[in-house]
């Protein structure tokens, strides 16, 4: 069996564009697997979201994401594409943060070149810093990984303020100092995704960010596929369906006065701990039980 790392480089080279949905939980990550997707995501919005109940806008820690794709990368045996916000400061913390998550379980993290405190790639506000800066960045993260096929990923947001051009200009100069996908954040059309996809065709692969109500058009994967991306992140999606879940089942208690109007559109209790790994639990408990 290919190290996780080897098999994300594997999908990414195949034809098929590889679709990776956002987790930010073990439960998340599990339907992830259940439901025959080949990789998963690690959004820093859902996890902020999450953790801290906050927005994407700087708070999130090294330490807090490296605990989290250690969480995800214990229950699933699939690859895990995470996000590394700026690389949480300047190169030598770059080196630090891809030490950490290659040991903590990703096969791939990316980082980006916003200024700090930096914002999601779909909120206004944002600025980039200078082009040499994050060059030193990504030869700092190519530098630090000691397994050749984790995957380094570099994303840059100078769309929204400085235009398509600059956008590209920039992911060129970051393939070129070693990146080995890119992640032009934010484009606001499906005529300016193609014109991405043609510069950079048959060089280096890209990634494509779905974000459910962004700046981005989301065309569907065929359609991505067609355009030339080799990989589509849908990072909030799952969080938004959460929310949205949990809302309509406390509605229901609060004017109800009880939860049975709610259990219809509920995983059951025994699917939710089988989904959640009991059995694999209780199958343990009875090995060492009758070993005694």
């Amino acid at each position: 069996m290919p190290r996780h790392t080897t098999r994300l480089r594997q999908l990414l080279n195949d034809p098929s564009i590889l679709v990776a949905p956002g987790a930010y939980d073990g439960t998340g990550a599990r339907l992830v697997k259940q439901l025959g997707f080949q990789a998963v995501y690690l959004s820093g919005f859902e996890t902020a979201a999450s953790i801290l109940g906050q927005p994407d806008v700087g708070y999130l820690s090294h330490t807090q994401m490296v605990e989290r794709v250690t969480a995800l990368a214990d229950v699933v045996d699939l690859p895990l594409i995470a996000d590394a916000d700026t690389g949480f400061g300047n190169p030598l913390n770059v080196r630090r943060a891809v030490i950490a998550y290659e040991r903590a379980g990703a096969a791939a993290m990316h980082i980006e070149d916003q200024t700090f405190p930096k914002r999601c790639g779909h909120m206004l506000g944002r600025e980039v810093v200078p082009v040499h800066e994050m060059v030193q960045k990504i030869k700092a993260a190519v530098d630090a990984r000691q397994d050749p096929d984790f995957v380094i990923i570099a994303r840059t947001d100078a769309r929204t303020a400085h235009g398509l051009d600059e956008a590209i200009d920039r992911g060129a100069a970051y393939h070129e100092a070693g990146a080995d996908m890119l992640f032009i954040e934010s484009p606001e059309s499906e005529e300016e995704m193609r014109r991405i996809c043609e510069a950079f065709r048959g060089t280096v692969p890209l990634l494509s960010n779905q974000v459910e109500g962004g700046r981005t058009p989301t065309p569907g994967v065929g359609v991505l596929q067609d355009m030339g991306y080799a990989l589509a992140i849908f990072p909030v999606g799952t969080a938004f369906a959460a929310a949205q879940g949990m809302r309509d089942y406390l509605e229901v208690l609060a004017t109800a006065g009880d939860t049975r109007g709610a259990v219809e559109n509920q995983i059951q209790f025994d699917e939710f701990t089988a989904l959640i790994g009991l059995g694999e639990h209780t199958e343990l408990e009875r090995r060492y039980q009758s070993e005694q």
